[in-house]
């Protein structure tokens, strides 16, 4: 399931040059995070994720791949030491 979420949402978003770099789905406290990692150069802001998340949103709401409820979290990779 995580391979095709990567898989419908890497296209559109390496359209606005931001790239996919992780996806992967946690539970904290019996909630259900959807996490997406982006990168973008020269870096990612939160106007990038922003959009992401305005692209992705629509994306995952068509496929219906999760059963359960859950959050989307998009995010940068952080930064590197």
């Amino acid at each position: 399931m995580l391979s095709k979420i990567r898989d419908l949402i890497k296209e559109p978003l390496e359209k606005e040059n931001i790239k996919v770099l992780d996806v992967y789905l946690e539970e904290e406290d019996g909630v259900n995070n959807l996490m997406i990692i982006i990168d973008k150069m020269p870096y990612v802001d939160l106007d990038t994720c922003v959009l992401a998340t305005h692209i992705i949103n629509p994306i995952l709401d068509e496929a219906d791949l999760i059963e359960d409820s859950y959050i989307l979290n998009v995010c940068s990779k952080g930064v590197e030491e």
